[in-house]
């Protein structure tokens, strides 16, 4: 690479990525420790005055402009990532917020026996931590996102009370609610981080406009622009956007030195740092690591193992659409948050397959999404078209079936050193296929789903498998461990080959549970920031 341009003076704590984890990290490493803290951030913030949720064509830009997937909407800030390998595609969002600028902030926590699959269940890996390790840093964290929801949920270890009431499930979420009682099974109200009532600083209460996705206009969504990076700018961080970090380089002694950056002009900057801390996402961060070759690290930085890239998890996902004979408004609301049912949640040894299934209530979609065919509720095109949109438009309400991804060393993300972008960083490419336990999982799901739903009073089930743009979750790319020839970076997310080199997004994970990751990222992040603050 050539010498920089730029060279600035050097920081303290340096952070890759400005999403859910870097947020967290750059607001607890900040204040009282007089730290100096910079932030890279590829993308730009985002102006909830804006956002295209407040536009009559939100639904049509949901599909282009606003897609998740950064192959389609195709902004300068995006970087590609060939797919063509994996059945599931990218979804993220790259911007100050990161994805929790357009997810659907469904908030649970892992359970306690996700942090020990291998002890009960002879799979995977242990963790080398537990729930009660991060115990705290969830609570901590829940009051700087707000959550809304109801403590109590007996599927769940105890939990102090929520900051906002549960978000109506509507009568879609009732209607399946009314079904669980009857069969047994266990439901409770979501935890969603978005606001019932005003929350947080100028933050307002949901209006259920039910498009939430394209980011939150009424910021009653918890995204970490509004959340955590006031406070950590006010804590003297000083955020760089527009930054593509293209090498993270080792000094002499083998330690990471800093960053080499483009600004929006493409010259290049060098900010030298005493601690890095990536947090670029389970895609950004192995493609970022592995990028940085050098004679010490001939295969990348922190790669000694071999595995960085290796055990991607995705959360497989199908769903199960009920047509009812009335009008359930499914319109109203946040689209998949609502309840949710952990009955078939841990390993059954009577089951064919080993780990679980979670089943999140959906709502449906307005009449632009709807009329397109949404992952949900494909339409046919032609005579049909319209007597179809008729029979389900708004009398829809469905589950979504997230199985539990086991890591495997085959489903991975690598680099493609024959194809780069503008920046001269090699492509990245995704590589998956599902497992055949969760293709049993799916299945079984689905059957409950169909069950459930029939008890609802469903006329008809739509079903869907591995809808392809299903889910944002990208995990296990940066594994953690406590051995370095099985894992990238310890339990406290710092790599086992550079002891200034640090990841805390979703790669660390080293199982996925079947819930969503961003509760238990922020907390892992918030874990490995008090401990960098220690050491300062």
């Amino acid at each position: 690479m050539s010498a920089p341009k730029h060279v600035h003076d050097a920081c303290d704590v340096l952070i890759v990525g400005a999403g859910a984890s870097g947020a967290a990290v750059a607001w607890a490493v900040s204040g009282d420790t007089g730290a100096k803290v910079v932030c890279l951030e590829r993308g730009d913030w985002s102006d909830p005055r804006s956002y295209l949720s407040a536009d009559d064509q939100w639904e049509i830009h949901r599909q282009f402009r606003r897609s998740p997937n950064p192959n389609t909407r195709g902004l300068d800030v995006d970087y590609p990532i060939e797919d063509a390998q994996s059945p599931i595609k990218p979804l993220l969002w790259n911007g100050v917020g990161g994805s929790t600028i357009l997810w659907s902030a469904h908030f649970p926590r892992f359970h306690p026996s996700d942090f020990r699959v291998q002890s009960l269940d002879g799979v995977a890996d242990d963790w080398p931590l537990t729930y009660d390790d991060l115990a705290d840093f969830y609570e901590l964290n829940d009051e700087l996102m707000g959550v809304a929801g109801l403590a109590g949920d007996p599927a769940n270890p105890p939990r102090r009370p929520r900051q906002t009431p549960p978000i109506s499930p509507g009568k879609p979420g009732e209607r399946l609610a009314a079904a669980f009682d009857r069969k047994g099974w266990h439901w409770w109200p979501s935890d969603v981080a978005t606001n019932s009532r005003p929350y947080g600083d100028g933050r307002g209460a949901c209006n259920n406009c039910g498009m939430m996705e394209l980011g939150c206009y009424q910021q009653a969504k918890a995204s970490t622009d509004i959340t955590y990076w006031p406070k950590a700018i006010r804590n003297g961080v000083e955020l760089r956007t527009r930054a593509r970090v293209v090498e993270l380089p080792v000094d002499a002694s083998g330690r990471c030195a800093g960053a080499h950056y483009l600004d929006a002009a493409g010259e290049l900057h060098f900010q030298p740092a005493a601690r890095v801390v990536v947090a670029a996402n389970g895609i950004g961060t192995p493609r970022l690591l592995l990028a940085s070759r050098s004679e010490r690290f001939p295969d990348g930085i922190a790669n000694s193992s071999g595995l960085v890239g290796k055990n991607l998890m995705l959360h497989p996902l199908a769903t199960a659409i009920g047509v009812f004979d009335e009008l359930l408004e499914g319109w109203k609301g946040p689209t998949a948050c609502t309840i949710f049912s952990q009955e078939f949640y841990e390993t059954d040894p009577a089951r064919d397959y080993v780990r679980g299934f979670t089943l999140q209530a959906l709502r449906s979609h307005g009449p632009a999404i709807t009329a397109l065919g949404s992952f949900a509720t494909p339409l046919p095109w032609g005579r049909r078209h319209h007597e179809r949109f008729e029979q389900v438009f708004g009398r829809t309400a469905g589950l979504a079936i997230v199985a539990e991804d086991l890591p495997e060393q085959h489903n991975r993300i690598e680099v493609d050193w024959s194809q780069r972008d503008r920046d001269g960083i090699p492509t990245a490419r995704m590589v998956y296929t599902v497992s055949e336990n969760s293709e049993q999982i799916l299945a079984a799901g689905a059957e409950v789903a169909r069950e459930l739903l029939r008890e609802a009073g469903a006329v008809d089930v739509i079903e869907q498998h591995l809808p392809a743009d299903s889910r944002f979750h990208l995990m296990g790319t940066a594994r953690m461990g406590d051995d370095p020839r099985r894992s990238v970076v310890d339990g406290f997310g710092r790599a086992h080959d550079v002891d200034n080199l640090f990841v805390v997004d979703g790669s660390t994970f080293v199982t996925c549970a079947s819930i969503n990751p961003t509760p238990t990222l922020q907390a892992l992040a918030l874990r490995t920031a008090m401990h960098i603050v220690e050491e300062l």
